[in-house]
């Protein structure tokens, strides 16, 4: 994944720019964070921000192209590679972990933590920044993994197989930004911040999910 933070005397004005976005849209929001704040803090003006962004908007979609690339790739390639039954039909656990695997990793990864913070928080913004950021950087991929999907249950109408894919994300990024609800819950005894165990957990989970015919209206 492409780090942000290079060194300070290499970094160009519009790298310094996004390295100080990304950190403020985590710290405070997207919605709290100006333009001018940015620039305050990056040592720019703000006409450089207009000058290689022109918006907000566009810093958000820069940011989330160069720190969602990776994981929309990375998850396209564990999809190439998942396993098929003797009928062709998909492993629905492969494909559920190689769509998983990759976001859960993203924290460890050079300036993932504030990108994490960063996608939990856009979940709180308004649906048409929601929208044109998030779509930009993962609908492609995101199109291919239903398709995968749906040929892994074929039994599942297009509307359960949406709704359970929508309960999917909300599971993921809920766990990516690692509220540490539960470790205080159960006293520390669990740490859901261990992306190989959390991912063991959520693929069989939400394999379960996918699966149960019960839970269809």
């Amino acid at each position: 994944m492409n780090d942000l933070k290079t060194p300070e005397l290499t970094v160009s004005t519009r790298d310094r720019i996004l390295q100080t976005a990304e950190q403020l849209f985590a710290e405070k929001g997207i919605d709290a964070v100006s333009l001018r704040e940015i620039t305050a803090a990056a040592g720019v003006n703000i006409a450089a921000v207009h000058y290689h962004f022109g918006s907000k908007k566009v810093v958000l979609e820069e940011l989330f192209a160069i720190r969602g690339r990776p994981i929309a790739d990375r998850r396209l390639q564990l999809l190439s590679q998942i396993r098929r039954d003797p009928r062709g039909k998909p492993i629905l656990e492969d494909v559920l972990r190689a769509f998983l695997k990759p976001a859960l990793e993203a924290p460890a990864d050079p300036g993932g933590a504030s990108f994490v913070l960063l996608r939990a928080r856009l979940a709180f913004e308004q649906a048409e920044v929601r929208r044109a950021v998030i779509g930009k950087a993962f609908d492609v991929s995101n199109r291919e993994f239903l398709r995968t999907l749906r040929e892994a249950l074929p039994e599942l109408s297009a509307d359960d197989l949406h709704w359970r894919f929508h309960f999917l994300l909300g599971a993921m990024v809920y766990t990516m930004a690692a509220p540490c609800r539960i470790e205080s819950i159960t006293d520390g005894a669990l740490d859901t911040s261990d992306s190989a165990a959390a991912l063991t957990k959520l693929v069989s989970f939400a394999a379960a999910g996918f699966r149960d015919t019960a839970i269809t209206a």
